[in-house]
């Protein structure tokens, strides 16, 4: 045979791979490769679609937040009639969702000072005072405003109800947990004070100008001063005709 037939056909062996040979060169393989800036580039594109997906799904949250306030409002004030209503003249709803942006501040470093001066002027046009460092649920509705004051590791939970002149303060000056922890569809009633860092259980109500200085259990009533804790029989008719709970 000749020389030509009997030689060997050509190496497939890979060559060498350095940082600068595209992986394509390596294999032997015929392709088009991609410059670096194009892939950058289309990374870079996709940032700004995921930022909007976010400011939108955000936008959502708290548009529909809103509107849950707003009915929650509706439902426990029988003189409100509409959600342009209550969006338009309740101080206390108004106080709350500024909490909600001052709150949001008050967690950010070198955010507490900003969150302060804010709730400050949230004070002066609601008269509902509220610490940004308060802890406030869903569904919450403070009736008439004036003169509610709720301290910084006050907690609240969902459907909670309060009236004008309510206090949830504190019995310390040490930076502690001093103020009072509210459960769910908690009802307190027109000048309560609720001082120290006590538990207020679930479904309890508070009568109005009650001085509450220990913990309530699940479902009873408050009245007094000092506040003293009994269990009314209540049905869905007759839970509100208890007068000390308004008066």
């Amino acid at each position: 045979m000749s020389n030509a037939a009997s030689a060997d056909p050509p190496s497939t062996a890979s060559a060498p791979r350095t940082s600068a040979t595209p992986l394509a060169l390596v294999r032997g393989e015929e392709a088009v490769v991609t410059a670096p800036s194009a892939a950058v580039g289309t990374a870079s594109a996709r940032r700004p679609r995921r930022r909007s997906s976010a400011v939108l799904g955000l936008v959502r949250t708290v548009a529909s937040r809103a509107l849950e306030d707003l009915d929650a409002a509706i439902d426990r004030d029988p003189a409100a009639s509409s959600r342009a209503e209550v969006l338009l003249t309740s101080p206390g709803l108004h106080a709350i969702w500024a909490h909600r942006g001052t709150h949001a501040l008050w967690s950010l470093p070198g955010g507490r000072l900003p969150a302060r001066v804010l709730a400050q002027g949230v004070r002066f046009a609601t008269g509902v005072e509220i610490h940004p460092g308060a802890q406030l649920g869903r569904r919450f509705f403070i009736d008439h405003g004036m003169g509610v004051v709720i301290g910084e590791t006050a907690e609240v939970g969902d459907d909670v109800m309060i009236y004008h002149g309510v206090t949830l303060g504190g019995r310390s000056m040490l930076s502690v947990k001093r103020h009072p922890t509210v459960g769910n569809r908690v009802t307190i009633g027109a000048g309560a004070r609720i001082l120290g860092p006590v538990l207020i259980g679930d479904d309890v109500q508070v009568g109005a100008n009650s001085v509450v200085v220990k913990d309530v259990p699940v479902g009873a009533v408050a009245t007094g001063i000092p506040a003293v804790v009994r269990f009314p029989k209540r049905t869905a008719d007759n839970q509100w005709l208890d007068p000390a709970i308004f008066i």
